[in-house]
C-alpha cells in the first residue's frame, strides 16, 4: 500500500507550531527558577543590611553607610523642607539660592570623607583640619549672596548625620558622632571667616591675643554653660527632647560654641555684622521651629559673659564687651519677652 506523503496546509501549520513553539513547561520552570533566585537575592540583601547592626569592623559600617547615603540624604532633605519651608518664605529668602542638587552633592562628598576618616582610624581632630577648607568653601559658596541660607544647608547636613547615626550599632555611635560633630561645627560656625580676619593682625596684637586665649576654651565653656542651664531648667524640653537627652545636649553645646565663634569673629572684624546679619537671623529662623525658648537663649548669653571674662582676664574684656553688649540687647526681653 502506498503511503500518502501529502500533508494539508492546516496540518503543516500545526506541525510547525509544535516544532517552533517553546516548551511551556520549560518556560514555567525557568520563571520559577528566576523568581526563586530573585527572592533569594533579596533575602541575602536583607541579611547584609541587618548585618550593619552586627558589623565587626569600622570599614563594614562605613561602607554600609556610604551605600545608604543617598536615601538618607533624601529623607533629611524632606525633613528640613518640612521644618523650614515656611520660615524661608517668611524671611523672604529666594528659593533660587537653595539648590537641592548642589547641596546633595556637598552632603555626599563631605559625609563620604567623614566615613572614610572614621574607617581608617583618622582622629576627628585630624579630620577637622583636613575638612576645614572644603567645609569653609561650602559655607562661603552658600552664604555669598544671602548668609541666612546657611540655616537650611547646615540643618540638612545635621539631619543627615543624625539619620546615619541611627543606622549604626550603639557601641560605635559616640565615635562616629565625633566626626559628624566636626561637620556640624564647621558649617554652623564662621571659623573660616574668623581665620581670614585673624590673618590681618600682627601675631602679638592684643586683640588677637585675647581671641587666641579664648578659642581653646570654647568647648569647655560651652559644656559648663549647658550644664548650668540644665540644672536651672531641668523640666525644659525642645522639639528634639529634654535638655539632658544626648541629642539635645550635643546640639546645645554646639550652639553655645557657635555663639562664641560669632562673637570672636566680630572682635576680629571689629564689627557686629557677623552677629547682626547671620547669627541673629539664623536664630530667628531655627529656634522657633525647633521650639527653643527665647528666655533659654537669653540665659545662655548671660552666662557666657562671666565664663569669657574668667577665661581672657579682665584686661581683655574690653575687646569683646561692645560686641557682647550688642548681642545681649538683640536677645533682650524688650525684643523677646518670652520667659523660660
Amino acid at each position: 500500500m502506498a503511503i500518502d506523503r501529502s500533508v494539508s496546509g492546516s496540518s503543516k501549520v500545526s506541525l510547525l507550531e509544535k516544532i517552533d513553539a517553546p516548551d511551556r513547561s520549560s518556560i514555567a520552570s525557568l520563571s520559577e527558577v528566576w523568581a526563586k533566585k530573585y527572592i533569594r537575592d533579596l533575602h541575602r540583601q536583607d541579611q547584609a543590611l541587618l548585618s550593619l547592626d552586627q558589623s565587626q569592623t569600622k570599614t563594614d559600617i562605613a561602607q554600609k553607610l556610604v551605600d545608604i547615603l543617598r536615601s538618607v540624604s533624601a529623607r533629611a532633605w524632606n525633613k528640613t523642607e518640612i521644618l523650614l519651608s515656611h520660615e524661608i518664605r517668611r524671611h523672604q529668602i529666594s528659593p533660587d539660592l537653595i539648590d537641592p542638587w548642589t547641596i546633595a552633592k556637598d552632603v555626599h562628598q563631605v559625609y563620604e570623607k567623614a566615613l572614610t576618616a572614621y574607617a581608617q582610624g583618622v582622629a576627628p581632630q585630624r579630620f577637622s583640619v583636613a575638612a576645614s577648607k572644603q567645609l569653609g568653601a561650602i559655607r562661603q559658596t552658600h552664604t555669598a549672596i544671602d548668609p541666612r541660607v546657611i540655616g537650611f544647608v547646615s540643618m540638612q547636613f545635621h539631619y543627615c548625620g543624625q539619620m546615619l547615626l541611627a543606622e549604626v550599632p550603639e557601641a560605635e555611635q559616640p565615635m562616629l558622632q565625633a566626626y559628624f560633630k566636626v561637620v556640624d561645627d564647621l558649617l554652623y560656625m564662621p571659623l573660616h571667616r574668623a581665620y581670614t580676619a585673624a590673618a590681618g593682625y600682627d601675631y602679638h596684637d592684643p586683640r588677637l591675643e585675647a581671641v587666641r586665649m579664648a578659642l581653646p576654651a570654647t568647648s569647655r565653656i560651652a559644656h559648663t554653660i549647658v550644664n548650668q542651664v540644665i540644672d536651672l531648667c531641668s523640666d525644659y524640653a525642645s522639639y528634639s527632647g529634654p535638655l539632658s537627652s544626648p541629642v539635645v545636649h550635643t546640639s546645645s553645646v554646639r550652639d553655645v560654641e557657635m555663639f562664641q565663634i560669632y562673637l570672636w569673629t566680630c572682635v576680629l572684624e571689629n564689627s557686629i555684622s557677623a552677629i547682626a546679619q547671620e547669627l541673629f537671623p539664623l536664630c530667628l529662623m531655627l529656634y522657633p521651629t525647633l521650639k527653643v525658648n527665647w528666655g533659654l537663649v537669653r540665659l545662655m548669653v548671660n552666662l557666657l559673659d562671666q565664663e569669657l571674662s574668667a577665661c581672657v582676664g579682665s584686661i581683655n574684656v574690653q575687646y569683646y564687651e561692645p560686641h557682647y553688649s550688642a548681642m545681649l540687647k538683640m536677645f533682650s526681653p524688650s525684643i523677646f519677652p518670652e520667659p523660660i
